[in-house]
């Protein structure tokens, strides 16, 4: 055949054959995935298509341009030949991160779906991610690593670098010794279980929930939307508080000073009132009681109970704010008060001139 003939039919044949095999495969996972409802894999590997439509295009180009007999990509070969080459490499390592991507969300979906426990959920959620994020960047180094030794140059310079790995592998292990920390702590946040993605934690003053955990830093979403980044290895090293472990629920108090004369017994019915109206409380306890006392005041605490640190919030505002409403309202005698009288010295001395 004419080679003018022979370079479009081999490059029209690959590409119908390769989006033949696209439709093909995804015809095969759209019904694989009707019979099988109970499990997302099959819909999910449906993503894998492009990927899988490049390697084998790559493939084909590969295998068949060498018999087009045409001059100017006879001299080219080996450069069409190292561009096919890193198309396939890359390709492939895209289809391998997209298919292990499909396995690890199809089975996190199952287990979700599964199980009732949210803590459980958010510990695999966070190791799901970690572990993601690792084979993602092994798959991408090796990939890197495949598309460099393709040139003739880097084969020579890594033949060269392995006599010296030694001394670079501990030059490189000091120099990236904080890198390296935080890397392992990632390992540790992931498998520990001491802190997961959706946590509700309490790190350098700041309250906020777990967004996102990364191999070196983590996110946290404060209460008024700003995002705290930190390295993963300060929650290794330091103290924080963790809401979420051993449940969600949670107790809080809410503090008001009053008079002594302030009547405990219609306040503490009142709180009672008030939680009784409040969605967001549990219902699962709550008191009044009077902790401690000044010369001008004392100090009344109330109790009260929600499922999580957000409806905790809202229960204590609430108490805090129609508490003090009716106080004011009702018992206006029951608010502290500054007694401010003159100084004796002073009252002598006006009674002096009075006379």
């Amino acid at each position: 055949m004419n080679s003018a003939l022979l370079l479009p039919t081999v490059l029209g044949g690959s590409i119908l054959v390769t989006a033949v095999a696209g439709w093909a495969v995804d015809l095969l996972l759209r019904r694989v995935d009707a019979k099988h409802p109970e499990t997302p894999l099959w819909h999910l590997l449906r993503r894998c298509r492009r990927a899988l439509q490049i390697v084998l295009l790559a493939a084909l180009l590969q295998g068949s341009f060498r018999q087009i007999a045409w001059p100017p990509l006879g001299d080219n070969a080996a450069t069409v030949s190292r561009i096919l080459s890193l198309a396939l490499i890359g390709a492939g390592a895209w289809l391998i991160v997209a298919v292990a991507s499909a396995v690890v969300e199809s089975g996190y979906a199952r287990y979700a779906t599964g199980t009732r426990d949210p803590a459980r959920v958010r510990r695999v959620r966070t190791q799901v991610t970690l572990i993601m994020r690792v084979v993602t960047v092994v798959v991408g180094v090796v990939a890197a690593a495949a598309m460099l030794l393709t040139f003739p140059s880097f084969r020579a310079l890594g033949t060269s670098l392995l006599a010296s790995a030694g001394i670079i592998g501990i030059v490189a292990g000091v120099a990236a010794q904080s890198t390296l920390g935080n890397l392992f702590a990632g390992f540790q946040i992931a498998f520990g279980d001491m802190v997961r993605i959706g946590d509700t934690v309490v790190v350098a003053g700041e309250w906020g929930v777990v967004e996102d955990i990364t191999l070196t830093f983590l996110a946290v979403r404060t209460w008024d939307e700003r995002r705290l980044t930190m390295p993963v290895s300060y929650f290794t090293t330091r103290p924080f508080e963790n809401w979420s472990r051993g449940g969600v629920q949670m107790t809080g108090t809410v503090f008001v000073h009053c008079d002594h004369s302030a009547p405990v017994d219609r306040m503490r019915e009142k709180v009672h009132e008030i939680l009784l109206a409040c969605p967001e409380w549990d219902g699962r306890a709550w008191d009044l009681a009077v902790t401690e006392t000044t010369p001008s005041t004392m100090v009344v605490r109330a109790i009260v109970t929600a499922k999580d640190a957000d409806d905790l919030w809202t229960v204590r505002c609430a108490v805090r704010e129609q508490l003090i409403g009716w106080l004011a309202e009702k018992h206006p005698d029951a608010l502290p008060r500054v007694l401010v009288g003159p100084a004796s010295g002073a009252a002598d001395s006006d009674a002096g001139r009075t006379l």
